[in-house]
């Protein structure tokens, strides 16, 4: 026997969800429980993002989100799954802004390369207490008699 009332709230909350952006993104969180750490975010939508923690979060929990290109903004946590989190913001995150300040940080490969010839480093071979009592090589220390 079908559900049809699974099926319409899975079509509503699908109408209610942003679309999303899928890139990894580094940021911060900072709460009191925790005080400020990093996070890798995952999934980036203009009402939130989804992403994994160094710490396990609590839903309901109210915390200060730092985006690159962005003012701090708060949000709160709306599901939670091991270390990993879903945080929905209180002010809308700009993709764009996102990707201008991401693109700011990369280098290309070849713009700071400085390429320079190093001469070998010397290395001395000596052990203590071991002498050559032969021409031959191979033989090492005391002959035998």
């Amino acid at each position: 026997m079908p559900n049809f009332e699974a099926d319409t709230a899975s079509t509503a909350s699908a109408e209610k969800r942003q679309p999303r952006q899928s890139r990894l993104v580094k940021a911060s969180l900072a709460c009191d429980r925790l005080g400020r750490f990093d996070v890798t975010l995952r999934n980036i939508s203009e009402t939130g993002v989804g992403g994994q923690s160094p710490h396990v979060l609590q839903v309901g929990e109210r915390l200060t989100i730092y985006l690159p290109g962005h003012q701090p903004m708060d949000g709160i946590i709306r599901w939670v799954s091991d270390k990993r989190f879903g945080l929905q913001t209180e002010r809308t995150i700009e993709p764009a802004r996102l990707r201008a300040a991401h693109a700011d940080q990369l280098v290309a490969a070849d713009s700071k390369a400085e390429f320079q010839i190093m001469a070998p480093t010397q290395m001395s071979t000596w052990r203590p207490g071991l002498r050559q009592v032969s021409s031959l090589p191979g033989h090492y220390g005391k002959p035998k008699i």
